[in-house]
């Protein structure tokens, strides 16, 4: 020992409960800091012997190799070999191994056991891999590892007395070995992981196999894209068919609060306020919560059922080939009800260069601030039929036709910055797969009004104000009799000066004048035309029956159309977006680059979209 007071380090896998066997070990006699120099934090406590001589405890980061691909790890790797500044080696080590998932953790544990150091291997979870049919030999396992094993539950408190006995008999009889970091070959490790854990398992539930089995489907290179692919199509259709119900009943009630007010508030400056600006802003947000519940719903779901984890796995072979690791994946799927969390979501990514390409590419993902724009313009151009006897709607299609193209439209950026600006190669990753299960509905319901309260209170506020500045803009100066009051505002007057710039890629005026408060949200563009339709018809009543996508129809051709939903797939992102992506970037620099780009993205690709589309005779 190196001292009177022994160090035992905790260590393992993310996810093998080794937080929860720390506690029931130390209880209150802990402290939590950081190590010397990196922003990893460090939990220690103290734990005593059954004949009461105390021990140190340090409950390292969850690893998966020695060879460290996060700072977290490369923390946990310098601890175990003694180079960690101001930590002296441990004594003796607890390697924490789920039970259940035994073939991924013996490979960290092969490692750490042949470093030399006392090892007790504390087989952790034990009730839950034999509440799902799995029972394993600890004997077995033990004779296999040449170390001694305990059956523990942390959560339980079950074992601790035996696993510390273990401890403490380890470092009497075997002496600390060399602090060199042995030769680790990964597919002989993993060979031999498999063998011992196959060795170790005395009897499996066909419920396990049968998870075999399925994954041997859901994770194929060929099937398991299909089948992903189906489910993306699926969640998008519905996000675009189930949302019209209750979308309109928002709507109704968006309404009848506008009529109350005009019923019960005398025409004055304030109601029209009311009434055109804070109600029309704030139910153009409340109209699209639908879809953005739907898109989280679906989200939600894949999560607690144990499938986004496989998503994570076959996209990671095709995001390594832009130089991406699959770690991006998650935050990125995220993106597409909203990338503001999405962005946040990437501070699990360790390579800061792989960070700051997801953080630049996720506004690419089509989010569901999308969704009015598209939903508005396919439902008026796109004709409501479907597509050669198949019995797939032509509109749910080129929805679906748009999400895919943000999608490729970011791996192509990732592959140019990854070779650029943010120059690095794709970092590998372990992952495990956890059990499928049936969702928890009370945890999906608490999850999906999380997420509907934070987009109201972000988004919500934003459109709002936005709307009303819009209405003020649209509003005044008061045109002269046979003036068009849009033309004559201030607000339309800035949108002529934009209308020269978008001009030669099909835009029009009301295409210009949509474009300037989407910056503050997108879902604005679509109140924007609907409030500057709705002044320009003024007294009349034939105009003012019109839907707004009916009104379109008579003064957009569908290539005008098609470039509008092209300029949308890259457009430059909301207000939210930009300043969460210089809170995450810690400056302006990157946000003025992500702006930049998508500019010149959305401007190429609507300009090359409309003059196609005027090649084919659709202008």
């Amino acid at each position: 020992m190196t001292g009177a007071v022994p160090t035992v380090a905790l260590v393992g896998n993310p996810n093998a409960g080794k937080s929860s066997l720390f506690n029931a070990l130390t209880g209150a006699r802990q402290k939590i800091g950081n190590y010397p120099g990196v922003t990893v934090e460090r939990k220690a406590g103290h734990a005593v012997f059954a004949d009461g001589r105390p021990l140190a405890l340090i409950d390292l980061p969850g690893s998966y190799s020695l060879t460290p691909a996060s700072p977290d790890e490369a923390v946990t790797r310098d601890v175990v070999l003694g180079r960690q500044a101001g930590e002296a080696r441990p004594d003796a080590l607890i390697v924490v191994v789920d039970a259940a998932n035994l073939d991924n953790h013996l490979c960290f544990a092969l490692e750490l056991i042949a470093l030399g150091l006392p090892t007790v291997v504390a087989l952790n979870m034990l009730d839950l891999a034999e509440r799902d049919g799995l029972v394993l030999d600890p004997e077995r396992l033990a004779a296999e590892l040449g170390v001694p094993v305990v059956p523990t539950v942390a959560v339980r408190k079950r074992g601790m007395a035996e696993l510390l006995a273990a401890v403490e008999e380890a470092m009497r009889s075997q002496p600390a070995g060399a602090a060199a970091a042995p030769a680790a070959d990964d597919i002989a490790l993993h060979r031999c992981a498999r063998t011992i854990a196959r060795a170790a398992t005395l009897s499996e539930t066909p419920v396990r196999r049968w998870t075999a089995r399925v994954d041997a489907v859901a994770l194929h290179p060929v099937f398991g894209f299909v089948i992903l692919l189906a489910l993306m199509f699926v969640m998008f259709q519905a996000v675009y068919a189930w949302a019209g119900p209750p979308a309109d009943m928002l709507e109704a009630g968006v309404g009848a609060m506008q009529a109350w007010v005009v019923a019960n508030i005398p025409e004055t400056f304030l109601r029209d306020l009311v009434v055109e600006g804070l109600l029309a802003g704030v139910g153009a947000v409340v109209v699209f919560l639908p879809q953005i519940l739907i898109l989280f719903l679906f989200i939600l779901l894949l999560e607690a059922s144990g499938y986004m984890t496989r998503a994570a796995f076959l996209m990671d072979g095709l995001m390594a080939k832009v130089g991406l690791s699959g770690r991006g994946f998650i935050p990125l799927l995220s993106s597409f009800a909203c990338a503001v969390p999405g962005i946040m979501a990437t501070r699990a990514i360790p390579d800061a260069k792989d960070r700051l390409t997801t953080i630049l590419i996720a506004p690419l993902m089509t989010c569901s601030a999308r969704l009015p724009v598209y939903a508005l313009i396919i439902a008026a151009f796109i004709p409501d039929r479907g597509v050669g006897g198949t019995g797939i709607g032509l509109q749910g299609l080129v929805l679906f036709a748009l999400y895919l193209a943000g999608i490729v439209g970011a791996l192509a950026v990732a592959f140019v910055l990854r070779r650029t600006l943010a120059k690095g190669s794709a970092a590998g990753f372990m992952m495990e797969m956890p059990r499928y299960q049936m969702p928890r509905w009370r945890d999906v319901a608490i999850g999906l009004w999380q997420r509907a309260w934070i987009f109201l209170r972000r988004a919500g506020t934003i459109i709002a104000i936005t709307t009303v500045i819009l209405w003020l803009l649209l509003s005044f100066p008061k045109a002269p009799a046979g003036e068009s009051q849009v033309d004559y505002s201030v607000a339309g007057r800035i949108a002529g000066g934009l209308e020269v710039v978008v001009t030669p890629i099909g835009f029009n005026h009301d295409i210009a004048l949509a474009l300037i408060p989407a910056m503050a949200a997108r879902e604005v563009a679509v109140s924007a035309m609907a409030t500057a339709n709705a002044i320009d018809a003024g007294d009349d009543e034939e105009a003012m029956a019109e839907t707004l996508g009916e009104r379109l129809q008579g003064k957009w051709s569908l290539a005008t159309a098609l470039a509008f939903l092209a300029w949308f797939v890259f457009a430059p992102q909301c207000i939210s977006t930009i300043a969460i992506t210089r809170r995450e970037t810690n400056g302006w620099k990157w946000p003025l680059f992500m702006v930049g780009y998508l500019f010149l993205l959305a401007y190429a690709a609507a300009g090359i979209t409309y003059w196609t589309a005027v090649a084919f005779g659709l202008g």
